[in-house]
């Protein structure tokens, strides 16, 4: 009833394929109705009920909804089955292909009022311009899909929510990305809506702005909620991407062989749903793994894999931050120079506003590399442009250790009172890692 439209719209379509048809007013009225009321009905003066729209789409031979909407029948059903091949172009690495898709689907959902189908082609678009790093744009679809369902539960608005949050979080706004995935978290748990994909997807989420703030703790109890709600979830990669996240609280317990294993089971959805830029972001934690771990070979093997694969879908800003990752360990290798030069051509691409946490991380670097080269004003000027990023991000988890590289650093070239403040600025963070920028925790779910 409430996508039915005016009386006079509807009587005038009435009349249209009354007349295209070559029916008289009495042979569309018989049995039911009478030629008086049809020509009421199309002058617009008498507002059919149901009953009479199922009896005049029957007459014309139509569907009761495109007479009732003007909506060409099976509309919202084609809709939905393109709306899944544009997903699964994106999934399978042609975000710009699939973006093509998605536009064009959003521009007939919008021409026929679909609301649902419009929303979604926008959270579509918002995942596309994400990975191909076109920040601002993704946060702008993002906001116009929450705004389409805006009269919907909150359920249903949260993918919406997540996707803006994610698009903060890349751009190193950690804060405010935490900020909105703490309070939909709270508004969902008190508010009773617990729907286990709305949930997990959020959990998941926030995982890593928690680690990049270094609220450890905070990253460890929704990775531990996170595992709770998976069997509930009906989204095999919601739940591959919960494995994905719970793997870098593993990590930072140093419980690698599990961090492993959580990430094997991540691969094995990725692979079976043939999804294959999160394929690669396993094989890209998988490197991580094999890092922190000393196994520098197997690290450079998973890393360049995933580097591969990201750049043939055309993902730059992961691809930049896969980038940094391999650079670190081809260092350590003793390929400082293909590791510098692989920086160098990351920096292009990163920036305060995209990729604020990578960039730093490639200055830092840089900032070693350069020390090793015994060059340490290059080192300093690094260190000092990877401080500015994390400051700027709240990234405390990384901002403690970079003070102590800046402070050695100060030392060793005889400033001792600037060495003395680079360790103080880092002592501050260590000490209350995540604290000052969180307040409570949100509620939890009954589980």
């Amino acid at each position: 009833m409430g996508d039915r439209e005016d009386r006079g719209t509807i009587g005038r379509r009435v009349q249209r394929l009354r007349v295209e048809r070559g029916m008289t007013q009495r042979q569309l009225a018989e049995p039911a109705y009478t030629p008086a009321y049809i020509s009421t009905l199309e002058a617009g003066r008498v507002r059919p009920s149901d009953e009479a729209l199922r009896h005049l789409a029957e007459r014309l031979g139509v569907g009761y909804e495109e007479l009732a909407t003007g909506r060409p029948a099976r509309l919202a059903t084609d809709l939905r089955l393109r709306l899944t091949e544009a997903q699964r172009t994106l999934a399978t690495g042609g975000a710009e292909q699939a973006a093509e898709q998605y536009g064009a689907l959003l521009a007939e959902a919008e021409t026929h009022g679909l609301t649902e189908e419009r929303a979604a082609a926008l959270l579509g678009l918002g995942e596309c311009a994400v990975e191909t790093g076109e920040l601002v744009a993704g946060r702008r679809y993002f906001e116009r899909a929450e705004e389409c369902l805006a009269d919907a539960p909150l359920p249903a608005r949260v993918p919406a929510l997540r996707g803006r949050a994610l698009a903060h979080y890349l751009a190193g706004e950690l804060r405010y990305a935490v900020y909105l995935l703490e309070s939909t978290l709270d508004e969902l748990n008190r508010g009773g809506l617990h729907d286990p994909d709305a949930l997990l997807l959020l959990y998941a989420s926030v995982i890593g702005p928690y680690m990049d703030m270094g609220a450890h703790a905070r990253a460890a109890q929704a990775a531990e909620l996170a595992l709770a709600l998976a069997p509930g979830a009906g989204d095999p990669a919601l739940v591959a991407r919960m494995h994905r996240s719970v793997a870098r609280t593993l990590l930072a317990e140093g419980r690698l062989a599990e961090a492993d294993a959580s990430l094997a089971k991540a691969a094995e959805l990725y692979r079976t749903l043939q999804l294959r830029t999160e394929l690669a972001n396993c094989h890209w934690m998988r490197g991580y793994v094999c890092a922190q771990n000393g196994e520098l070979p197997r690290a450079e093997e998973e890393l360049r894999e995933a580097l591969g694969m990201l750049s043939a879908s055309r993902a730059a800003l992961y691809s930049s931050q896969v980038a940094v990752e391999l650079a670190d360990v081809l260092h350590r290798r003793g390929k400082s120079e293909e590791a510098a030069a692989l920086l160098h051509e990351v920096l292009d691409d990163l920036s305060s506003e995209r990729g604020a946490v990578h960039a730093a991380g490639a200055h830092r670097l840089l900032g070693i590399i350069a020390e090793d080269a015994r060059d340490t004003e290059s080192a300093e000027e690094h260190y000092v442009r990877a401080l500015s990023l994390l400051e700027r991000a709240g990234a405390a988890g990384d901002l403690a250790d970079l003070c102590r590289l800046l402070g050695d650093l100060l030392r060793r070239t005889g400033r001792v009172e600037a060495a003395l403040d680079a360790y103080r600025t880092g002592l501050g963070h260590r000490t209350a890692p995540g604290t000052t920028t969180l307040g409570p925790a949100p509620a939890q779910p009954p589980l």
